[in-house]
């Protein structure tokens, strides 16, 4: 029999729980994110490039440039100040810039991942390097943004002191396949580029957020708890906030890093070329760390690991951090444990 003393008892504890978390929720005016301060030092239509504020000289003397992925926003290296990568790199006493991608539109749908790669970032790093007075810069990439970092050291190696890349794809080989990579090789992308131009960040979200559902239910089973917790909620928030502001993709740049990597492999096969020259990960000779997540839903570990024996490094460590995906960089474990690593 229903115990309808105890059903009367809990509707009133979730109802209690909301109308609190509607005041919750009503104090809150803004959600921000990105907030440690930086300067829009360089511009190339819609690829900017920040350099971050510093109270004290850096330690190092030799900045470093920070890419991430195209297809997401790289606030979410500098959620909130006690959750942020950016913040973290600079208390650690080094001189940071960050590349922003922009938001790409109709017009830029025939840009290609030359023109990301060996236009706007060679050009980014040739502006700090000039302005730095230095022959070299540090590099590190984070997922996609670590893939373009390699291909670039393999390219330019005499730009670059040092690569570390967090999470990034290099193996697309069938047997280091997940959802994601089994999915994208069936891919009618010439269609979809042909017809589209640019490619939808809501569409490129939806395949994301199907490779593990359950994700996207279970995070709101706790929201009701944390409904009293302002700090908790604005987390919360700020992560939701993130993951819905995705920018769309320029058709070409996609086509190429679909079929060419994903696809055919070609990166690792030694078969890729951007602008007819063979990319030789051999020529990527830089002092290397690589990271990678064992819980990591997204990328396969062993994609990752991969590169670590076609690479012509001689210095090369690879880190496992226990965590997932977004959690290696955005986790406070993760920002304890990667800096003493990696500095």
């Amino acid at each position: 029999m229903f115990n309808t003393a105890s059903i009367l008892n809990e509707v009133q504890e979730i109802s209690t729980k909301i109308q609190k978390g509607y005041k919750t929720l009503a104090s809150i005016e803004s959600v921000e994110v990105a907030v440690t301060p930086k300067e829009l030092v360089w511009q190339q239509d819609k690829v900017k490039l920040y350099h971050y504020h510093r109270d004290t000289p850096a330690k190092c003397k030799i900045p470093v440039l920070v890419s991430f992925a195209i297809m997401n926003r790289h606030d979410v290296l500098d959620l909130q100040p006690d959750r942020s990568l950016m913040k973290k790199l600079l208390e650690e006493g080094l001189d940071i810039y960050i590349m922003d991608w922009g938001y790409p539109t109709k017009a830029d749908r025939y840009l290609t991942m030359e023109d990301y790669i060996l236009g706007y970032m060679n050009d980014a790093i040739d502006f700090i390097r000039k302005k730095h007075k230095v022959h070299k810069i540090h590099k590190m990439g984070i997922c996609q943004g670590g893939l373009f970092s390699m291909i670039f050291a393999s390219l330019h190696p005499e730009k670059l002191k040092t690569l570390t890349t967090y999470v990034a794809p290099y193996d697309f080989n069938d047997t280091n396949c997940n959802m994601l990579y089994k999915w994208t090789k069936y891919v009618d992308v010439d269609t979809m580029v042909d017809t589209q131009g640019i490619i939808s960040a809501n569409m490129l979200n939806s395949a994301f957020s199907m490779l593990k559902p359950s994700m996207d239910i279970a995070k709101y089973f706790g929201v009701m708890d944390m409904m009293e917790d302002r700090d908790k909620i604005m987390n919360f928030l700020r992560m939701e906030k993130w993951k819905a502001d995705c920018p769309d993709l320029s058709g070409e740049m996609y086509r190429k890093y679909i079929k060419d990597l994903f696809r055919d492999n070609k990166l690792i096969k030694g078969e890729f070329e951007m602008n007819g020259e063979k990319v030789d990960l051999k020529k990527m000779t830089l002092p290397f760390l690589n990271v990678y997540a064992t819980e990591d839903n997204i990328i396969p570990n062993e994609s990752t690991i991969a590169v670590m024996d076609k690479i012509g490094s001689k210095d090369k460590q690879e880190y496992a951090f226990p965590g997932g995906h977004i959690g290696v960089f955005v986790g406070a474990k993760s920002q304890k444990e990667l800096l003493v690593s990696g500095s």
